[in-house]
């Protein structure tokens, strides 16, 4: 069989899940530099004077970035390699996090921090589709939930590092830390990351396809077919016509959907249920029992996959999310119903960002993967900014905290609606005519 079929339909390796593993290791510190800037407000505001504008676009800044580099690094990966794009991506967000420290002014700090996201929206892409490409059919929804589970740890430990380490040392240490992770991380993905086989076969490069084969326990015994033809160049017009328009218009309506969800509940919960007549202690727990719950969720999420069609599977959650958003906010005056409610919230909004993650790449052939995952996170970000800066608005409106809430969770039900006729891609890879099989079940 070729290389692409032996890789889907055979057990997984015990290298193909350290694969999984460094990626989830890469997604935590995306998490961590993407709240580190939340965690760091208060220090941040108090010593440049900010106004609460100038913040808000400082928390958006390197969601921005995201956007940036997911448009402009995902579509490179196609053309030039997986792996060469992830250092990339690595490198600038070693470089925004090391001079986010040394900012003196709110201006240049503004600048890093969209340089970071840059980075951030780079290795966002390039690794998702990375993690598809390592993992059999069966476990694809598995390693993906345990890849986007890093979100949540990286998340968590900037929290616990900002509460040790500002008071001491201030915020600028917050920054310094996570430059120093990222170059752990450049180092680990230099030695131990293999470049694509899917990319590799695209270029005809089959001796390195068979030394990445054997590198990762598949053997030598295979062909390296040629996948089926694909534009010579990997661009945004292609998934923009033809039989793909329709799908990357409904991946870009459900990822913004549900990222616009997460973004508006992870970013203004403390917030909203201190407006709502709790301490600000109870805002912050349950802020927290939000992020506990979206780690879980990721799990949950994968698990189902191996048992469930991974689209069903994220509408289920999607419908379920905006229930649970609606009984999370009108439970606040019980604080502990409400806190348990906010685990639910996390874990089904993370198990729809999980979701998107493993859909998205599913829906388009090998040529055309990088590209599509990276214009739908690029997309997505219109909804991580706007969704902050609109809650805003409309707070200062007169929006009452359930209002919003419910605002969110109709928002989020589309999601269901917007993922009608989304189906995963399939092409089999044939050298000969052959008579039908029925192939082996997979076997962890």
């Amino acid at each position: 069989m070729d290389i692409r079929q032996l890789i889907d339909t055979t057990r997984m390796t015990t290298y193909q899940w350290f694969i999984i593993g460094l990626a989830c290791f890469l997604n935590a510190l995306d998490g961590y530099d993407l709240v580190a800037m939340a965690f760091t407000s208060s220090s941040v505001s108090e010593e440049f004077g900010l106004s609460g504008a100038q913040l808000g676009w400082l928390l958006s800044s390197a969601l921005i970035g995201i956007g940036i580099g997911s448009f402009l690094l995902a579509p490179l990966a196609d053309r030039y390699g997986r792996k060469k794009l992830i250092l990339a991506a690595l490198s600038i967000d070693l470089v925004g996090l090391t001079m986010s420290a040394f900012s003196d002014s709110y201006g240049e700090l503004l600048f890093w921090r969209v340089i970071t996201g840059i980075g951030v929206g780079g290795i966002l892409a390039c690794v998702t589709v990375v993690v598809s490409e390592f993992t059999n059919l069966r476990f694809r929804g598995l390693a993906t939930s345990i890849y986007s589970a890093g979100y949540g740890l990286g998340a968590s430990l900037c929290g616990v590092l900002a509460a040790q380490f500002i008071p001491t040392y201030g915020w600028e240490s917050i920054f310094l830390t996570g430059a120093v992770l990222t170059a752990v991380s450049l180092v680990a993905t230099v030695i131990f990351l293999p470049e694509s086989v899917d990319y590799l076969r695209a270029q005809g490069r089959e001796d390195d396809v068979r030394s990445i084969a054997r590198r990762i326990g598949k053997g030598v015994d295979f062909t390296v077919a040629p996948p089926a033809p694909a534009p010579e160049r990997s661009n945004l017009r292609e998934i923009l016509s033809g039989p793909w328009l329709a799908t990357t218009l409904k991946l870009w309506v459900a990822f913004s959907l549900i990222t616009a969800g997460f973004n508006f509940a992870n970013q203004w919960t403390p917030k909203l249920l201190t407006e709502y007549g709790l301490s600000a202690q109870q805002g912050i727990i349950g802020g927290i029992m939000l992020s506990f719950g979206g780690t879980i969720g990721s799990l949950i999420y994968g698990v189902l996959t191996t048992r469930i069609d991974a689209r069903r599977t994220l509408v289920a959650f999607s419908l379920l999310s905006a229930v649970v958003l609606v009984g999370f906010i009108t439970a606040a005056s019980w604080p502990m119903v409400m806190f348990a409610l906010g685990v639910g919230v996390g874990m089904l909004l993370n198990g729809c960002v999980t979701g998107m993650y493993t859909v998205t790449p599913q829906a388009y052939p090998s040529a055309l993967r990088t590209t599509g995952v990276g214009s739908a996170i690029g997309i997505s970000r219109a909804g991580a900014v706007l969704a902050p800066i609109v809650v805003g608005y409309l707070l200062d409106a007169g929006w009452s905290p359930v209002a919003l809430y419910t605002g969110a969770a109709v928002l989020v039900s589309l999601t269901a609606v917007a993922l009608v006729g989304v189906r995963e891609h399939r092409v089999a890879v044939v050298t000969q005519p052959v008579s039908p099989e029925v192939p082996e079940p997979v076997r962890s």
